[in-house]
Order: structure tokens, then C-alpha cells, then sequence
């Protein structure tokens, strides 16, 4: 049996390692599906496009208070947290079954804005209650399986939730999407998990924010890994804003986007199965550095045109983009107090992912402006350089070691 399959079945034979996997396929299907209706949804009743946007917008939106949200998750136990998010989001979907005429779509983008923001809180939780419910030498495989989880859903979810809306409408996925979280918050109520009761808070909310903010951007290893993991969002999102004019220089219509994704998708649910054994022998920057230079290759290599370069460089965007994330978050659980956690995962959320909306925004004005190609060899060798820098800093601090470190007296 190789080292991969072995740590990915001894996770599977862990009782809360499997339960918590779970939970993430079922809620991670309804909120997958979710996410591609809304949108629709949104179009149908009102015609417009800018609206339709928006939904994206409004779930992503709440990451920007990130440090303060993912506070809540280090004041109170994870366990029952986790179970009364997932409740609540269950309950926040019912309104949804009354949303039927434009005049109803502000409870939609209401709804959306209050998922996105208990989203936040949900991913700071399971994070910090995963250091203590996983093997700390497994925390690198659980991360990237659960990766791989989530990006399965979205290969899946999506097209289940567009049948589902075309048969039955909106309502149908909101009512299913609430199923998922009423699972998953029983699939979280049978974690076996010993959490004490969390000290009392010193200072105010803004103090405990500002606190584990600090622990993070502070931290000499954590800063320049998440550091990274930003521009390499922000400029994957550029790359990605480019992905219709890419499509149509090879002389397709606007649809055949959907297989590049597939095809990108199916890099990522890969490249979660090896995560772990990589990051055992890379190291989280070394692993991070090599996701970064293939993300940088994929992007670039999309100026050759050709189908079969175009699907190649999707599989290794796919397989390259998830390496930081894992490599940060894997870090941060490493090396972050367990009292902190669910603060300063929260805060590496919002540095990492914030940048992803900037990109989009700003790629899809460049593309009207400049030629696509010459976008894409600046946006891939930008991420190449951030490659390098990380791997450098990762030399530079393997260098400094002393011998007796290894061998100390």
C-alpha cells in the first residue's frame, strides 16, 4: 500500500475524520447547488444581468469581516456552534420558498448576504475543531481530502441543482440545500470530541480581533504563506477573467467555459488525495511554491491555441491553484493556539480570498483594453515570480538551520 492511500484510509477508518468528511459532501452539495441557482434564479425574475452578479457578490461579501465573525468561533465550544450555524442556515433557506416575483428578490440577496457571513463562521469553527478532533501528523490529508470533497460537489452539485430548478423552481433547491445543513448539523452532533469550556474573553470583541490578527500577519512562518496565497488568488481570477476570450480565440461559443471547468475541477479533486504525502516532503512552502509555479504555467500556457493545450492547462491549474490553500491552512492549524484559531483562520480567509474578488473585477476591465494573450504571459509570469520568491524564503530558512538542530547535544 503506498504512504498516500495509506493515510487517506486511515483517515476514512477514523470515526470523526469520516463523519466530519461527510458532513462536508453533503452540506458542500446543497450549497454548490445553491450557488449556480441563485444567480439563475435571479435572471429569470428580473431580467438582469448586473443582478444576477450580484449574488456572487452578496456570498462572498461577508469575508471581508472575517477576523471579527471567525471571533465568535474562539469565544464559544466549536462542537455546539457548528450544530446551531448549520440549524440556523437550515432555517434562513425557508424564507426562500416566498421569493417569486422581482419585488421578492432583496429577501434572496438577504438571505445570501447572512449565508455568506455564517459561512465564515462555520469554516473558522470546523477548523479549529479538526486540530482536535484529526491526528495532528494527518492534518495535511484531512485538509486536502476535505479539498477534495468540496471540489467533487462542485463538478456534481451544480448540474443536480439546475435539474432540480428547471423541473421545480427555486424554492425546490432552497428546501433542498436546508436538508443538507439539517445532516450536517446530525452528522456534527455524533463528532466524539472533548472541548473545554473556552476562557473568559479579555478585552472587548475589537481587542480579541485585533489579537488574533496580530498572531497571524505576526507570525514569521504564516505571513509569507498567506502573503501568496493572496496574489496568487488575485492573479489566478485575472487569469480566469480571460477565460471567454480565450475560448473564443479557438472558435467556440461562450458554453465550452463549462468543460474547462470540469476538466479544472477534476485537477483539484486530485490533487487533494496526494496533499498530504507532498506536504510531508515539501513542507508547506515547498508544496505551496510548486501548486503557485504550475498555477503560473497553466495560466501562460493558455496563449497556445490549441484544445489540447487549453484542457492540459486547465487539469494543471486545477491540480496547482488548491496548493497554497491547503499549504496555508495546514500551517495555520500547525502553528496558531488552539484558543485562537478560529480568529485567525478567519483572517487568512479574508487576505486570501478578498483578492480573488479584486481580480475578477479588474480582469474583466483589462480584457476590453488589451490583448488577452499579452494579459496572460504577464499574469502567468507574475505568479512564477511569486513562486520563486516563496520557495527562496523556504531555501533561506532551511539554509539558516544549524546542524545541531538536527542532532541537538
Amino acid at each position: 500500500m503506498t504512504p498516500t492511500s495509506w493515510a487517506v484510509t486511515r483517515l476514512l477508518r477514523d470515526r470523526n475524520a469520516a463523519l466530519y468528511l461527510t458532513g462536508v459532501v453533503v452540506s458542500g452539495f446543497g450549497t454548490s447547488a445553491l450557488w449556480l441557482v441563485s444567480g439563475v434564479w435571479v435572471k429569470d425574475l428580473t431580467g438582469s444581468d448586473g443582478l444576477a452578479a450580484l449574488c456572487t457578490a452578496a456570498l462572498w461579501a461577508p469575508t471581508l469581516l472575517g477576523p471579527a465573525l471567525g471571533t465568535l468561533a474562539d469565544r464559544v465550544r466549536r462542537k455546539p456552534l457548528l450544530i446551531c450555524v448549520n440549524l440556523g442556515l437550515a432555517g434562513l433557506l425557508l424564507p426562500l420558498v416566498a421569493v417569486d416575483s422581482p419585488a421578492s428578490v432583496w429577501l434572496l440577496f438577504t438571505v445570501l448576504v447572512l449565508y455568506g457571513a455564517a459561512g465564515v463562521v462555520e469554516d473558522a469553527a470546523e477548523s479549529a475543531l479538526v486540530v482536535a478532533a484529526v491526528d495532528p501528523a494527518l492534518l495535511g490529508d484531512f485538509n486536502g481530502l476535505r479539498m477534495t470533497a468540496r471540489e467533487g460537489m462542485k463538478l456534481v452539485a451544480p448540474l443536480t441543482g439546475a435539474a432540480l430548478y428547471t423541473a421545480y423552481g427555486g424554492p425546490s433547491v432552497a428546501l433542498l440545500d436546508a436538508c443538507t445543513f439539517v445532516l450536517a448539523a446530525g452528522l456534527c452532533a455524533l463528532l466524539r470530541v472533548r472541548e473545554e469550556r473556552p476562557g473568559r474573553a479579555r478585552g472587548g470583541w475589537r481587542r480579541q480581533t485585533a489579537e488574533g490578527v496580530r498572531l497571524l500577519w505576526g507570525h514569521p512562518a504564516l505571513r509569507p504563506l498567506v502573503r501568496a496565497g493572496g496574489a496568487t488568488m488575485c492573479l489566478a481570477s485575472l487569469g480566469s477573467s480571460l477565460n471567454y476570450a480565450v475560448v473564443a480565440a479557438l472558435g467556440h461559443s461562450p458554453a465550452y467555459t463549462g468543460v474547462t471547468y470540469a476538466v479544472q475541477g477534476v485537477g483539484s479533486v486530485g490533487v487533494g488525495l496526494v496533499a498530504g504525502p507532498a506536504l510531508r516532503r515539501l513542507g508547506e512552502r515547498g508544496f505551496a511554491a510548486w501548486g503557485i509555479a504550475l498555477t503560473g504555467v497553466a495560466v501562460a500556457g493558455r496563449v497556445v491555441e490549441c484544445d489540447m493545450a487549453l484542457l492540459a492547462c486547465s487539469l494543471a491549474g486545477g491540480l496547482g491553484l488548491p496548493c497554497v490553500l491547503i499549504a496555508a491552512y495546514t500551517a495555520v492549524q500547525r502553528e496558531i493556539p488552539a484558543a485562537a484559531l478560529g480568529r485567525a483562520t478567519a483572517t487568512a480567509d479574508t487576505l486570501m480570498f478578498t483578492p480573488n474578488v479584486v481580480g475578477l473585477a479588474v480582469g474583466a476591465a483589462l480584457v476590453e483594453l488589451v490583448d488577452h494573450r499579452l494579459l496572460l504571459l504577464l499574469f502567468g509570469g507574475a505568479l512564477l515570480a511569486t513562486a520563486g520568491s516563496l520557495a527562496q524564503r523556504n531555501a533561506s530558512r532551511t539554509a539558516a538551520r544549524s546542524p545541531s538542530d538536527a542532532n541537538p547535544a
